[in-house]
């Protein structure tokens, strides 16, 4: 992808994809009156089919307390800030072993090495380095729009999963450290789940799993607490086609068990007073569609004779 692939806030958009967009908005609209959290979990596709300005949008209007990327979004992120591009042709250079071995992607090693010194996770890492060095195109980077805001934004590393792990400066041991004090980051933040949304995007492994084991950590503090964490909005964005009912878990039989979003976010973690919907629609539809309806909410709210009390 190249820089005009990053679509603008104010493109031309279609016909609304699902009308239960309407129904996530109320309820991040909800949660962020009320100060729970809206975590927002997202695969690299989200970045590379250029909805980048529409996630910084929502972090800066408040709508987003959370983003959570996998180690390609990361990459995708840098490359883009720094060059303005994002692209590379596996099956060109996969052929000769060239394949990842770009300088500057490289370049992330050091900057995570030098962040856990400081025991910064990946993406306070990464957001400090990119605001304080400022690329010709930060403007339309998650991760520094995470550092400006104070809002985290979290990395999930697969060690041997990113083309960064092919190069000589690969700090396994650094990498581990930073991924895992972001996976307390996340946690802490799920821990602020009840009356709030999580919305998963584009990621069938990375965000379920995490979720599921932070959810996990989260409750058993919370129970000793006497507290719950429980009645919140799940949200999974995908292509996949799941079928009518999305509210029971698929049998072993069925190759939809082995989906995660489906069995993880869908049924299982919201089966004790949650509620989850699923969104089947190209990321360029539903994210800019729920961006609208949040700004129509913010106007009725303007307009309302107690916004002006």
């Amino acid at each position: 992808m190249i820089l005009a692939d990053v679509l603008p806030l104010d493109m031309e958009l279609g016909e609304m994809p699902d009308e239960r967009l309407a129904i996530l908005a109320a309820r991040m609209a909800a949660a962020k009156d009320s100060g729970s959290a809206v975590i927002l979990i997202m695969g690299a596709h989200v970045i590379k089919v250029g909805m980048s300005r529409f996630v910084i949008d929502l972090m800066e209007r408040g709508y987003l307390t959370h983003v959570a990327l996998n180690g390609a979004g990361v990459i995708h992120d840098y490359e883009l800030a720094l060059i303005g591009a994002s692209t590379e042709s596996v099956a060109r250079y996969i052929r000769n072993g060239e394949f990842g071995l770009w300088r500057e992607t490289g370049e992330i090693n050091d900057i995570i090495r030098e962040g856990a010194v400081r025991g910064e996770g990946v993406g306070e890492a990464m957001g400090r380095y990119l605001s304080e060095t400022r690329p010709p195109h930060v403007d339309i980077s998650i991760l520094a729009a995470g550092w400006r805001l104070g809002i985290p934004v979290t990395c999930h590393i697969a060690i041997g999963q990113d083309i960064t792990h092919e190069h000589p400066n690969f700090d396994g041991a650094a990498v581990g450290k930073a991924t895992y004090e972001d996976f307390l980051i996340f946690t802490e933040s799920v821990s602020r789940l009840e009356g709030g949304v999580m919305l998963n995007v584009g990621t069938s492994v990375m965000g379920p799993e995490v979720y599921l084991k932070a959810l996990a950590m989260a409750r058993n503090v919370a129970q000793r607490k006497g507290e719950t964490i429980a009645h919140f909005t799940t949200v999974v964005f995908d292509l996949i086609e799941l079928g009518e009912d999305l509210h029971s878990e698929a049998p072993k039989s069925d190759p939809r068990y082995y989906y995660r979003p489906f069995k993880t976010i869908l049924v299982r973690t919201v089966s004790d007073g949650g509620e989850s919907f699923y969104i089947r629609a190209d990321h360029r539809e539903s994210i800019p569609h729920l961006r609208r309806l949040l700004l129509e909410r913010e106007n009725i709210t303007a307009e309302s004779p107690s916004a002006t009390r």
